[in-house]
């Protein structure tokens, strides 16, 4: 874990992209101090904190959640005492999937092959002692705050990677800290949401031309991260929709898809998941209806083995 100063009173907890939940968080030491995103465990957010404290010695007064995903949210504890901003849409599947339950997962002892993979990712979190503290202030929309003079922007951008996609500017200093919205060099997995809202989403960052672009996964990046995220989707996009006109299965489609320049990309095969997730929706289904997990990690499995030779 590395506290990486980006700008005037502008930080980033960048943590080593080990693979699933191994998430990145911001924060800003001005106007009592603001935290982009908790990480998945209390263990991990206390550490977090301490390297904030080097800067800023006083609790800070807000949190943002970007989004419900337990590793940007699960460590709320360590700052209940913060104003804790997140969307509707974060909000209302804030416990859709609990700490009890990712600790059940990462407690089998032989989990079925589908679930090999993140029951083992699992077992690098203290999923135990974790407490979930809701947002207690959500919002509809935008939010404007005045953090001491510095003008932040809290904007939502979803739904996209989850319902509940916000990102936090700093315009006036050309920072982005984008949540999930953005993966660099790792190759992200959508939820709810549609291809062409997550397309637009990413536009409108690179339409702000940041200069620094904290993704939710990855090391930093600038605008050209933000275009190799939105061009990858693209891609994925327009290969799922050929398979899927030509009546191949989805599992088909993973099997056929070349991953191209997009091999070296942290975990390749959660290609899977964004198949799964195009599938559902050339098939008619709606921005909140799920796709099947249960077959898309079944594909993403059988694809990490194969690449793996």
């Amino acid at each position: 874990m590395e506290l990486v100063p980006i700008g005037t009173h502008l930080y980033a907890c960048l943590q080593p992209d080990r693979g699933l939940g191994w998430s990145n968080s911001g924060f800003i030491a001005a106007g009592g101090g603001l935290v982009v995103d908790t990480l998945y465990d209390q263990k991990l957010t206390a550490q977090m904190a301490d390297l904030y404290a080097e800067v800023h010695p006083e609790t800070p007064t807000r949190v943002v959640n970007t989004h419900h995903n337990g590793d940007h949210c699960w460590g709320n504890k360590i700052f209940e005492e913060a104003e804790i901003i997140a969307h509707t849409g974060c909000a209302e599947r804030f416990d859709e999937f609990t700490p009890a339950q990712a600790a059940s997962m990462a407690a089998m002892e032989s989990p079925p092959p589908h679930l090999a993979d993140i029951a083992e990712a699992f077992r690098d979190f203290h999923f135990d002692d974790v407490e979930l503290v809701p947002p207690n202030r959500v919002i509809d929309g935008d939010l404007q705050l005045d953090l001491g003079g510095l003008e932040v922007e809290i904007l939502y951008v979803g739904p996209a990677h989850t319902a509940g996609d916000l990102i936090v500017s700093v315009p006036d200093q050309g920072v982005v800290f984008a949540g999930d919205v953005v993966f660099h060099l790792c190759t992200p997995i959508g939820w709810e949401g549609t291809h062409q809202a997550w397309v637009e989403a990413l536009e409108a960052i690179e339409a702000m031309a940041p200069e620094t672009v904290v993704a939710g996964h990855g090391p930093l990046c600038d605008t050209a991260g933000v275009r190799a995220m939105r061009e990858y989707l693209e891609y994925v996009w327009e290969e799922a929709s050929a398979h899927h006109a030509a009546g191949r299965t989805t599992s088909q489609a993973c099997q056929s898809i070349d991953p191209g320049q997009y091999a070296s990309w942290n975990e390749p095969w959660r290609l899977a998941y964004n198949v799964h997730r195009a599938y559902k929706e050339l098939n008619g289904g709606a921005w909140d209806d799920s796709y099947h997990t249960g077959a898309a990690m079944a594909d993403a499995a059988l694809l990490r083995e194969q690449w793996a030779k």
